[in-house]
């Protein structure tokens, strides 16, 4: 009943735009639809009163990511439909998906989440957590780069339950400071290893991310590892080393900036945002098989689709995206070769001028998903020092 009022308010809202229905006849509607009642201004303002009622979950990364979306989108999307976006955080997706688990119906009280690779995408899916976006309601989808899309198709059968949204590299900085550039390249992820270093090396507590670099130290395919036993050992040996793993983007940052690590796993638009507010000496080391992802803003299952459509669609608009890419520090999903990037977005690390994402280094998301369980607790122990 609630939908198919919404959609008479549309229809006849859409009507009054047009000028086939007057505003005595639109206010009379809301009237006898019982939405109107001391409700005061004219159609448009009407209107966002009666949608006011309304509202959607966003739950994302915090810190500046967060700031991104919640000044460029969330903000001006409200104030334009008057619907309400709640802005949530997590700094851990594994920890962020047993809340999910947890809440009643599963997903039930979260709607929209900002998931960091194709392998959370399936995660999510096989879960049962997944809805079928109608992208009639989303035309600005066409603008995405198909090629951004297409891993997310082939795993639910050429449909979609997220949009691609941004995309970046888990890669290594340092203090340019302490380590000079010609010893940073040279010894690429063997950097993260560096004895000089010990106390001075930061990473994350991803259980991925390090399996990956440590993958890269021993010589192998991160997506293919032969040798399990050698990424092990590298991992005992780089924890004596290590001064803190960090958890957070927030850390991150303040770990870099306060000179407390001089070298870290990080998140290549963490570090442009911190040489943006005058860290010139931090500089981005992207050996071979940095660890390349995408973001997708995934709409869970229970979610109202229509709101979901309308901030999803307001979300890609190239103004907004742009707006957000900027703020957060990573490059837009939008294709390139379809719509002009401003010269301060298409600098940022990792952007993509020909928008095929070729010699891109992604996790295959069925070979990362099935190690999950062992790899993840083995590296719980190897993290806490057992």
């Amino acid at each position: 009943m609630e939908k198919e009022l919404n959609q008479r308010l549309d229809d006849v809202y859409e009507g009054v735009k047009e000028g086939q229905i007057s505003r005595r006849d639109f206010v009379k509607y809301l009237t006898l639809s019982g939405v109107a009642i001391g409700l005061t201004g004219g159609p448009f303002g009407l209107m966002r009163e009666a949608l006011a009622a309304k509202s959607i979950r966003f739950d994302g990364w915090g810190g500046t990511v967060s700031e991104a979306f919640r000044k460029h989108a969330f903000e001006p999307f409200t104030k334009a439909t008057g619907i309400k976006v709640i802005d949530g955080e997590f700094g851990n997706a594994d920890s962020y998906l047993t809340r999910v688990k947890a809440s009643y119906p599963p997903g039930g009280e979260y709607n929209l989440a900002h998931l960091s690779g194709v392998f959370d995408y399936k995660r999510y899916v096989d879960l049962g957590f997944d809805v079928v976006l109608d992208e009639s309601k989303i035309p600005n989808l066409k603008n995405v780069m198909p090629a951004i899309m297409e891993p997310y198709r082939k795993i639910t059968n050429g449909k979609l339950s997220a949009v691609p949204y941004d995309y970046g590299l888990t890669t290594i900085a340092y203090n340019s400071k302490h380590i000079s550039d010609d010893k940073a390249k040279k010894l690429g992820a063997a950097l993260l290893w560096d004895k000089d270093l010990k106390g001075k090396l930061g990473s994350w507590t991803d259980w991925r991310t390090n399996i990956w670099y440590a993958a890269l130290k021993t010589g192998q395919n991160p997506n293919d590892i032969k040798d399990l036993k050698a990424v092990w050992n590298a991992l005992k040996e780089q924890r004596s080393l290590i001064k803190k793993y960090w958890a957070s983007g927030a850390e991150q940052m303040s770990l870099l900036a306060n000179e407390e690590v001089y070298a870290s796993i990080v998140w290549s638009g963490r570090v442009k945002t911190l040489q943006n507010q005058g860290h010139t000496h931090l500089k981005l080391l992207i050996p071979d098989g940095a660890f390349s992802w995408q973001e997708c803003i995934f709409v869970m299952k229970g979610s109202d689709l229509e709101v979901a459509s309308k901030l999803l669609n307001y979300m890609l608009e190239p103004e907004c995206a742009f707006a957000v890419a900027r703020g957060q520090s990573y490059p837009s999903s939008l294709d390139p070769t379809k719509v002009k990037t401003p010269d301060d977005v298409s600098s940022l690390p990792g952007f993509d001028k020909t928008g095929t994402l070729k010699g891109y280094l992604f996790a295959d998301p069925g070979y990362w998903n099935s190690k999950q369980i062992d790899w993840a607790e083995k590296w719980d122990r190897i993290m806490a020092g057992k």
